[in-house]
């Protein structure tokens, strides 16, 4: 297996495929990666030269690629930003619910949890 940015991707996959393994890589920047390192998109991991998977190490870091736990560290301090200044956003994830709009009245069990059923409570 090789081993790119502390993660080690998956030698039966295409290169592209298997550099989306790395937290912070997409698609779109594993090809541009692959572009840049001037390793063929087509090829399988397994087939990949030391120096290829060099290439593509020093590829990530060219093109400036947050990565790993640099990426994490940047999401969380973006979310921090927001509940700090008390944005619709910040208060979304301050409560636990989606951030981006979706239902909630069905749905959102991601976020909301286990259903807590509300009973009627006690007839006087």
């Amino acid at each position: 297996m090789a081993r790119i940015s502390g993660v080690d991707i998956p030698r039966e996959k295409k290169v592209p495929y298997s550099l989306c393994y790395i937290h912070g890589i997409g698609l779109t920047s594993a090809k541009n990666i692959c572009e840049y390192a001037k390793v063929d998109e087509n090829k399988r991991v397994s087939e990949l030269t030391d120096n290829q998977v060099s290439a593509i190490r020093d590829a990530i870091t060219a093109l400036q690629i947050r990565v790993e736990g640099e990426q994490r560290t940047q999401v969380s301090m973006d979310i921090k930003r927001k509940r700090d200044i008390g944005c619709y956003q910040g208060l979304r994830h301050r409560r636990g619910l989606p951030v981006n709009g979706q239902r909630t009245k069905t749905n959102s069990r991601t976020r909301k949890g286990k259903r807590r059923t509300i009973g009627l409570g006690k007839k006087v």
